[in-house]
């Protein structure tokens, strides 16, 4: 599901007629848990100009953690740059390791969507495979301080609980080999899949003539194959 800042929907209000005992459980709120790397962002501050409660940590998985879900935050200019260089794909996978996940795609007030370093269609078909294949959601915000009131409002909704910086679901065996192919220049999920479809192990792919990685992977066989060596 995309989600744009500021759609003019109409909402029942469900909070209207909530007893006292409700209305003080709703005032709860989750700890946002920042990586140290958005300290330069002005996410943060707003935050905790919004009366949010706020913690630096390394997180080795998203930008801000809110009770276990895992957001990562992308301005729109670095969020093409990250699906040329294909680091998208990498935070995308590491991203499902938690139950619930978040990309944020920040800066629709600023910057255009189809104009740029990549070709609109390659950044539809991002779009289109995080959404489907990823099954992430993603939220498009004007700017920090709507980042931040995204953040906020996802905080209040979320009663406080103990939150694990550790990976909660273990990637199955399948997803691991698929995870170390991506690795490699050229070669995108779908591929990776192809090759452990027709060769059923990675031991069994660095080993297959470069010929019959040809079939699959085309000209880029030759690359995989001196990267091997």
């Amino acid at each position: 599901m995309i989600l744009k800042s500021k759609d003019k929907m109409s909402f029942h209000n469900i909070f209207s007629s909530k007893p006292e005992k409700q209305r003080q459980e709703s005032k709860q709120t989750a700890k946002i848990i920042i990586d140290y790397h958005e300290k330069n962002s002005l996410v943060p501050s707003i935050l905790n100009k919004l009366g949010m409660e706020i913690e630096f940590k390394h997180l080795q998985v998203a930008d801000y953690m809110v009770n276990n879900i895992a957001i990562e935050r992308k301005t729109i200019p670095d969020l093409k740059s990250s699906i040329i260089s294909k680091r998208i794909l990498f935070q995308l996978r590491e991203l499902k390791q938690y139950p619930e996940a978040l990309l944020i795609v920040e800066g629709i007030s600023n910057f255009t969507l189809y104009e740029g370093i990549i070709h609109e269609n390659a950044f539809r078909g991002f779009i289109l495979s995080t959404l489907l294949e990823h099954e992430i959601p993603i939220i498009f915000t004007e700017d920090e301080e709507d980042t931040a009131r995204y953040l906020s409002v996802l905080a209040r909704k979320t009663k406080k609980a103990h939150v694990s910086l550790r990976q909660k679901i273990p990637l199955s065996k399948e997803e691991q080999q698929q995870f170390i192919l991506e690795g490699f220049p050229g070669i995108g999920p779908s591929t990776a899949k192809k090759l452990l479809q027709e060769f059923k192990s990675i031991k069994n792919i660095i080993n297959a003539p470069e010929e019959r990685l040809k079939k699959i992977i085309g000209k880029k066989a030759q690359l995989f194959k001196k990267l091997l060596d």
